[in-house]
């Protein structure tokens, strides 16, 4: 990995008042993520992962701590800015896609551009390569309900790869693929790696963690485990680097 760090977190901590009580979704979170790094954030449900998932997003704001996000610090932004600051930086890729039902493949991917001010021709000769870097060049016309969900995700990738971000995240990818299916996606993220995106994928599968560089495990709002893969698909040495 690249000693470059796009995102660091320190002592990042997420709670809410339940009565007389307070409780911690995050509690105490130090990470880094570093340029063209390939992670994957693993836990069981109620662990943590998808309260830090909204929070690497700009979705959510710690209630203590400071987020590093490409050198800026995120925390104190105005909501303007933190919209600015989702479009430009982070490209999100959803379970359940996201995308416009009424629009199609190619309106739906330029849709992000929209913010940036670009002209149509712009804007469309954008989307048509994103559309063409996942292999869907011919279903630019085709609307969502007449496409498969593997092809659906392939869009959601290309609308998440079109404003070319500092880092994409994929909150569960593939939980709504067939096995087949889920392998393809799979695939296509780690060609993306390849090529020099810097990815997370927040998930609860370990067969889809085991696609990355390094495993980030969250168990009760805080960092049980952080291990390094010196290769993809588990195929030689771990290097635990937090336990």
């Amino acid at each position: 990995m690249t000693s470059k760090t796009v995102i660091q977190l320190q002592d990042i901590c997420k709670s809410y008042q339940l009565g007389d009580e307070v409780f911690y979704a995050l509690n105490g979170i130090d990470l880094a993520i570093y340029e063209n790094s390939y992670n994957a954030i693993i836990g069981p449900s109620g662990s943590g992962k998808s309260t830090l998932m909204n929070i690497l997003g700009c979705l959510d704001s710690p209630t203590q701590g400071d987020y590093i996000l490409n050198g800026e610090h995120v925390a104190g932004l105005t909501q303007s800015r933190l919209a600015s600051v989702r479009n430009k930086e982070i490209g999100f890729i959803f379970q359940s896609f996201n995308l416009l039902p009424k629009s199609t493949a190619l309106a739906n991917v330029m849709q992000p551009l929209i913010y940036r001010r670009m002209p149509d021709k712009a804007r469309k000769d954008a989307a048509l390569h994103a559309l063409k870097r996942v292999g869907l060049t011919d279903k630019a016309n085709l609307l969502p309900n007449q496409l498969s969900g593997g092809q659906r995700q392939r869009v959601a990738i290309a609308r998440a790869l079109v404003t070319k971000p500092t880092i994409l995240l994929g909150d569960e990818p593939t939980g709504n693929l067939d096995s087949k299916t889920t392998d393809e996606i799979m695939q296509l993220f780690d060609e993306l790696h390849q090529e020099g995106h810097t990815i997370v994928l927040v998930t609860h599968e370990q067969h889809i963690a085991e696609h990355c560089q390094r495993t980030i495990r969250i168990v009760d709002g805080q960092v049980s485990q952080d291990t390094l893969m010196m290769s993809p698909q588990g195929n030689s040495e771990k290097v635990v680097l937090y336990v």
